[in-house]
């Protein structure tokens, strides 16, 4: 049985325009203990000129680090989500992701299948997954790193299909990163989902779905970028929690993933309580 720590994901700050450390700071402010990033490859206008909250791998890694550093905070994972089944657009990416945790000290890199590409089969798409995932693991073996898969896409919007990508690669750096609210919005039951991965979870994405957006969107999408406040929307957070205490063996940040300050400043309100 492992701890349940209480984080926030960078996409809390995407609808304010501000950079990474504007995000780092507000993390900090509102009491958050964990947070984290989202690093993407190459150069980027918008984070460049201090409109958005993700990190240039191009830059010092240290910039991360000092940040969080300098604002009392741990960072619980690097989010570099990419299509996995697109080496020549995820393969270097992620590689560089899990060589950039590792130099500033993060446990895990977050990622998940992506989107396909339209002229590929089924099968064709689970080879391409295979050698991505393995050339990334022979990086994070060495460096101590875990791979986060997430359910996110077309293939791991269901219990077996993101077992049978978590079974592509026999590696002790693959996990899983549950996702609550792209699991529920896939039509999934979170809770049976949550028990079945509960062993193989090396991070969570704390994200909750309102009403009116389950009733829009619930069984006709694989996930969402960002969610409600936890705690006001669907999401059963005290049998979450219990899942992961009494199944998990290894301490688990729940990183919240909401679309303001506002209703990130809810979710540690609502889940700090819950999780002592």
């Amino acid at each position: 049985m492992g701890n349940i720590l209480i984080g926030l994901n960078a996409e809390f700050s995407r609808s304010s325009d501000k950079p990474f450390e504007w995000a780092v700071e507000k993390a900090a402010d509102m009491g958050y203990e964990y947070f984290e990033p989202m690093v993407h490859f190459g150069r980027e206008l918008m984070s460049e000129a201090g409109y958005f909250h993700t990190v240039s791998m191009f830059d010092d890694p240290y910039r991360i680090r000092e940040a969080c550093d300098a604002a009392g905070l741990k960072i619980s994972a690097l989010q570099a989500h990419g299509p996995l089944g697109r080496p020549d657009v995820h393969g270097e990416y992620l590689k560089l992701a899990i060589r950039v945790a590792a130099e500033i000290g993060v446990p895990v890199v977050n990622t998940d299948e992506g989107i396909k590409a339209r002229w590929t089969t089924e099968q064709e798409d689970f080879v391409l997954i295979k050698y991505t995932l393995r050339e990334a693991a022979f990086v994070a073996e060495r460096r101590g790193v875990k791979i986060g898969l997430e359910c996110h896409a077309q293939y791991s919007k269901t219990p077996d299909g993101l077992d049978r990508i978590y079974g592509l690669v026999d590696s002790p750096a693959i996990g899983i990163n549950f996702d609550t609210g792209n699991a529920y919005l896939a039509g999934q039951d979170v809770y049976a989902w949550l028990e079945r991965v509960a062993g193989r979870l090396v991070h969570l994405h704390a994200k909750d779905i309102s009403v009116a957006h389950s009733k829009a969107e619930r069984g006709k999408v694989t996930g969402t970028p960002v969610g409600c406040a936890c705690g006001d929307g669907v999401l059963d957070w005290p049998r979450i929690i219990r899942i992961v205490k009494e199944r998990c063996p290894r301490d688990i940040v729940f990183s919240v993933e909401c679309g303001t300050p506002e209703q990130a400043a809810r979710s540690r309100e609502h889940l700090r309580p819950l999780a002592p």
